[in-house]
């Protein structure tokens, strides 16, 4: 046994971390999202490993939105141990009309209730 986490366990943590960070924005779940016809497809994902976490370490996980364009929203996410940092990812999803499978603006009340919640405000994509 090597004894470390393996690739899948770091997805299960990013989507764990998005799903937090997007209940804290108090913006319309997934399932409000499919309700209304419109809503957030992920688009694009990477996840660049720097340092293997082991079993059993406290992990800090970060989100934060960094950028908006037209119809689409980049999300940064970031694995820590302590001061080392083990994980980067982005993770890129386009806002549409279910119905047809195509993107629509992003809405700007959400980009406003992000943009309140983030540090550093997103930049345009």
């Amino acid at each position: 046994m090597q004894g470390i986490v393996f690739n899948g366990h770091y997805l299960t943590y990013f989507d764990v971390a998005f799903t937090e960070y997007w209940r804290a924005t108090g913006l319309p779940g997934v399932l409000q999202q499919a309700k209304d016809g419109r809503e957030m497809f992920a688009r694009k994902a990477t996840v660049e490993f720097i340092a293997p976490a082991r079993f059993d370490d406290i992990l800090d996980i970060g989100v934060r939105c960094a950028g908006f364009g037209r119809s689409s929203v980049r999300f940064i996410v970031e694995i820590h141990l302590g001061d080392q940092h083990l994980i980067s990812g982005e993770l890129f999803y386009v806002y549409a009309d279910t119905a047809v499978r195509k993107g629509v603006p992003f809405p700007e009340d959400w980009r406003a209730t992000i943009t309140r919640l983030e540090k550093v405000p997103p930049q345009a994509l």
